[in-house]
């Protein structure tokens, strides 16, 4: 497992939580910090998912042999 694995996993637990505490505070919704911590757990959540998953495809994806290919006459 690679090292942006565990970031990525990280990311995404650290985003959650934020989301979780900002549903949780949120009230009537008219709290500007709640609000700013939906938006900011949501956007950490998702890159810690992207993250994760661009590593993982690498990962396991076949090596691209570029030039082993037939030049087109």
């Amino acid at each position: 497992m690679s090292a942006f694995v565990a970031i990525g996993v990280i990311a995404v637990l650290a985003g959650l939580a934020i989301v979780i505490t900002a549903i949780r505070n949120r009230g009537g919704g008219g709290d500007p910090k709640a609000n700013a911590m939906l938006i900011g757990g949501t956007m950490l959540a998702a890159f810690g998912l992207v993250i994760a998953g661009f590593v993982i495809v690498y990962q396991r994806s076949a090596p691209l042999a570029l030039n082993a290919a037939v030049p087109a006459p």
